[in-house]
């Protein structure tokens, strides 16, 4: 069995999340905005989870770590805020490369972007930090958490990808309104390990003693079964909408994100269903 802890759900949530920045910023292919958006998001949810975490249920190494997320997350977000004048190199290759074939094209030249070329540019790796320390308070929610241990840190570990990947990959889709021009690579990217983490999510919330019991009803949810069969239809319909969403970027529109992003805004629900109502009834 396993503890639903909310200390731990914000940390997990916020250890996912970041880990999947550092994913999409080692492209440079996104505007230094983006970055500064998803850092302050998941900041406030390390924030929350070491707040909860001292307030209720205090785990020595947890909260260690949630404070390690808060200090280095934050400093990932002075040293973006100092060096935004450099941009970011895959950018500004795109935005040259596009006003060079408007001049070609109409003979109008495009207004150019002011970023300072000598300057040194946000370094990714320091995205990579926070969820390293992350994964440590994870590791020991888990011990917290109940047995057996390995169960149930994997259990957490699995749930910060599964639920990081795609609730950047709902964010990312946002961004495409900020940044047009910017190419699909990077939310097909998240998209993908939103599929790819889904079966070890999933089967690992059915390893004994899992959701499999309350489906068989050997766990009363006190619904008459009821929960059992919403987690599966959560389960199921989030990755029916990996699937929507793929085929969706498939289409050359530029709608077609757009598209995209809503279907993600109903996998995002699915997907916390899916993890957050299982722990809720193996608690």
């Amino acid at each position: 069995m396993m503890r639903l802890d909310a200390a731990t759900v914000m940390l997990q949530w916020a250890t996912g999340g970041l880990f999947f920045l550092w994913i999409t910023t080692r492209r440079r292919e996104l505007g230094i905005g983006y970055g500064w958006m998803m850092r302050i998001t998941y900041l406030v949810s390390a924030i929350l989870a070491l707040v909860i975490g001292v307030r209720y249920d205090f785990v020595p190494v947890r909260e260690v770590a949630s404070a390690g997320v808060i200090a280095t997350t934050s400093y990932a977000l002075w040293v973006s805020w100092v060096r935004r004048r450099a941009g970011v190199s895959g950018q500004r290759a795109e935005h040259d490369r596009r006003s060079a074939r408007v001049t070609e094209m109409t003979g109008i030249d495009r207004g150019v972007q002011s970023f300072d070329e000598t300057a040194p540019e946000f370094p990714p790796v320091l995205d990579l930090i926070p969820p390293v320390i992350g994964l440590v308070g994870l590791i020991a929610g888990g011990i917290h958490a109940g047995s057996p241990v390995w169960l149930t840190v994997a259990r957490l570990v699995a749930g910060a990808a599964f639920l990081g990947s795609i609730s950047d990959a709902m964010l990312l889709g946002h961004w495409y309104l900020v940044q047009p021009g910017l190419k699909r690579g990077p939310l097909l990217e998240l998209v993908k390990w939103v599929g790819w983490t889904w079966p070890v999510e999933v089967g690992l919330l059915m390893v004994p003693t899992g959701m499999w019991s309350v489906i068989s009803g050997e766990i009363d949810d006190s619904y008459n079964g009821i929960l059992g069969w919403f987690w599966i239809a959560s389960a199921v319909t989030t990755i029916g909408l990996v699937f929507v969403t793929r085929a969706a970027l498939r289409e050359r529109q530029y709608a077609a994100v757009m598209a995209a992003t809503g279907l993600l805004y109903l996998a995002i629900l699915t997907a916390f269903g899916t993890d957050l109502v299982a722990r809720a009834l193996l608690s």
